[in-house]
């Protein structure tokens, strides 16, 4: 079954803005959580499906692949690595009171469970040729790693952890709230542990309680064919680790493309501009032009104009998401005129200017520049 659009799911229109999004999926949460309307399956399905659909018209990067690629352009190894544009769905149940969110209302538990430590985020710059085969490469960063000298739980020898007095090792003080929905069981987080369920007697020599230490690591990204200049890998659990125990953050790897000396990239295409003399142009002749893959050789037909524009097939970029679709490279033609002559030359030009086969006499087939580029490119 096909995929529901995902403005039509939130009943926003496609140029609606952030603000406007957030308030529908907010109503559309509420309406359709699964403790509100009984489990029942369909509506599951759809608050399944409006979670989804603001996952990804939240976040910037993720909203424009998608309104460029439709359903395909938010996968693939791109996005992840976070919410959307600061709000998630505890954002709806904190309004009843309590500043429990979600969790707290629908039997989540604290003691620090699940956490998840803070993602970082760097840029690789690459190549063309890089961006053209794919890549392989090595990166150093430097991150929170759990402590060896406590195990991750900040007490000295890692051992002298006790349950917390107050909230029995819950991370939550529970109560029981009026809200517009009825009588709810809400919970704070614990003022004596801070939300972890445990304390402290005595804290870890090496991390000073933290339970997390700052190290070095070589990480490998493997750099798929196509990308585009701020598009991101996300690299599972290679950011920090939280205070205390907890799962490890992400590593978002964002793309930055090095500009190139002579090929300039459109799309998947690449854009190479030759000039060649005015006898090449009037006589033809085989010249060679620089690709991704090294240099090869060309015919220019006699009679050239400048402006025709030659097309390599095959010799562009491949498609992020389907790398067997490759563009081409397109040789834009330029006649050169010498801006310097010597007196022979300019008398010869001279004897040559009266000629009828030197003055302009363009056809219906012969076009512009600009008719030639909208040829190319569409309308």
């Amino acid at each position: 079954m096909a995929k529901k659009d995902f403005y039509e799911l939130l009943g926003v229109d496609r140029k609606a803005s952030d603000d406007e999004i957030k308030k529908a999926y907010r109503k559309l949460a509420i309406k359709y959580h699964p403790d509100k309307t009984g489990n029942d399956p369909a509506s599951a399905e759809i608050f399944k499906e409006v979670n989804e659909a603001y996952s990804v018209l939240s976040d910037a990067e993720k909203r424009r692949q998608y309104d460029q690629f439709g359903h395909d352009g938010p996968r693939g190894g791109f996005g992840g690595g976070g919410g959307g544009a600061g709000f998630d769905i505890n954002d709806i149940f904190s309004q009843f009171g309590g500043g429990g969110g979600f969790d707290s209302f629908f039997g989540g538990q604290g003691g620090g469970r699940g956490r998840q430590g803070q993602d970082l985020r760097i840029r690789m710059r690459l190549t063309l040729e890089e961006i053209a085969k794919g890549a392989e490469k090595q990166i150093k960063i430097k991150r929170h790693v759990s402590c060896q000298g406590c195990g991750g739980n900040g007490s000295k020898n890692g051992t002298s952890v006790n349950t917390c007095g107050t909230c029995q090792g819950s991370g939550q003080v529970r109560r029981v709230v009026n809200t517009m929905l009825g009588q709810m069981m809400s919970a704070t987080t614990c003022p004596t542990c801070n939300g972890e369920g445990k304390t402290i007697a005595q804290t870890c020599d090496v991390c000073r309680g933290e339970g997390r230490v700052l190290a070095e690591e070589y990480v490998t990204v493997k750099v798929p064919p196509g990308v585009q200049t701020d598009q991101y890998l996300t690299i599972r659990g290679k950011g920090n680790v939280p205070p205390r125990g907890g799962l490890a953050g992400d590593l978002l790897v964002v793309f930055e493309e090095e500009e190139h000396a002579i090929l300039k990239r459109d799309g998947n295409n690449i854009v190479y501009d030759l000039f060649i003399s005015f006898t090449d142009a009037v006589f033809g002749n085989k010249v060679e032009v620089p690709t991704i893959d090294g240099k090869v050789r060309i015919s220019i037909d006699a009679g050239t104009q400048s402006g025709k524009i030659l097309r390599l097939k095959g010799k562009g970029l491949p498609e992020v998401n389907n790398p067997r679709i490759v563009g081409d490279q397109l040789v834009f033609i330029n006649v050169w005129t010498p801006k310097k002559l010597t007196d022979y030359e300019r008398k010869l030009l001279k004897d040559l200017e009266a000629s009828a086969n030197m003055q302009p006499t363009p056809t219906a087939n012969d076009k512009g520049i600009y008719g030639k580029v909208r040829e190319q490119y569409g309308n």
